[in-house]
């Protein structure tokens, strides 16, 4: 019987739709699957596990350092999906700039780091942006995650100074499209694109709304593709090394651009996909 350890946290700061659906069907397929916290009081070691996979870690943003130390030690200590490498170059929001940079379309960002003084109305101006969005370059879920109306800027300068006196942030433009079209999360299961979600806009203290499975866009596919290379390329480490990966794409200027490209815990929507629960469940038992 093969033994996978399931990461999660000490304290979920939500629930995690996806948890119970995987877990009775791995332990159907005939493994024994342990929840196993990062963050235990224990330590939260997987010596011992055929496999581990990150799943709800989603207080990682806390401690950082901590976090990326914990990956570290369970690489080696069994398979960790994904990846030690992987994590590392995802955990941070400046993997946007690096995928930019290899020429992937991105919402419009300004990265800006800890304890940078910046004039937050002469970069909107700048750039001709109207509304905007700013939050941490390292983050889950809407922590920290304000939007900001063009009328109301001398509010988006008060809450980007007092985040940037403790951590690094980013801004970006307020993509409209969300509050139509809305924000299409493209789902990756070891080798292949699965399903897409539709997430209605989400900030501070906000609950996660998405609509049932779809049939994914030739165009988001398309991205979705180059986005997973240019990570690869960037980050050095092969596709082979990913078990997952979730697309997040908006549309912005008559194409569709890359919002986030999450390899680290994201949520699959297995609730929502059948298919995609059958094929997390085949791929991790091959795996392990």
């Amino acid at each position: 019987m093969k033994r996978i350890a399931w990461i999660t946290c000490h304290v979920l700061p939500e629930p995690d739709a996806d948890e119970a659906l995987a877990l009775a069907a791995l332990r159907a397929a005939g493994c024994e699957v342990t929840t196993v916290a990062w963050d235990a009081p224990t330590g939260g070691s997987v010596q011992g596990f055929d496999l581990a996979v990150l799943r709800s870690c989603w207080n990682y943003f806390e401690e950082p350092a901590g976090f990326r130390s914990w990956v570290r030690r369970a690489d080696e200590e069994t398979r960790l999906l994904n990846g030690a490498g992987v994590v590392g170059w995802n955990v941070d929001k400046g993997y946007l700039e690096a995928l930019a940079r290899r020429a992937v379309p991105i919402v419009p960002t300004v990265w800006l780091r800890r304890g940078e003084l910046t004039e937050l109305a002469a970069l909107v101006q700048a750039r001709g942006w109207g509304d905007v969005v700013v939050k941490p370059t390292i983050s889950a879920g809407s922590f920290c995650t304000r939007r900001f109306r063009s009328d109301d800027v001398a509010a988006g300068q008060g809450f980007l100074d007092r985040a940037l006196v403790e951590r690094d942030m980013l801004v970006q433009e307020y993509v409209p499209s969300v509050e139509t079209s809305g924000e299409r999360s493209l789902v990756w299961i070891d080798g292949a694109f699965t399903h897409t979600v539709v997430k209605a806009p989400r900030f501070d203290d906000d609950d996660e709304s998405v609509s049932g499975a779809e049939a994914p866009l030739a165009d988001e596919l398309a991205l979705g593709e180059a986005a997973l290379a240019a990570a690869c390329a960037d980050g050095g480490f092969d596709r082979d090394e990913l078990f997952y990966a979730r697309v997040d794409t908006v549309e912005h200027g008559g194409r569709r651009v890359l919002s986030e490209l999450e390899l680290l815990e994201p949520s699959l929507f297995l609730l929502q996909s059948p298919p995609a629960l059958e094929r997390f469940v085949a791929r991790l038992v091959a795996r392990a």
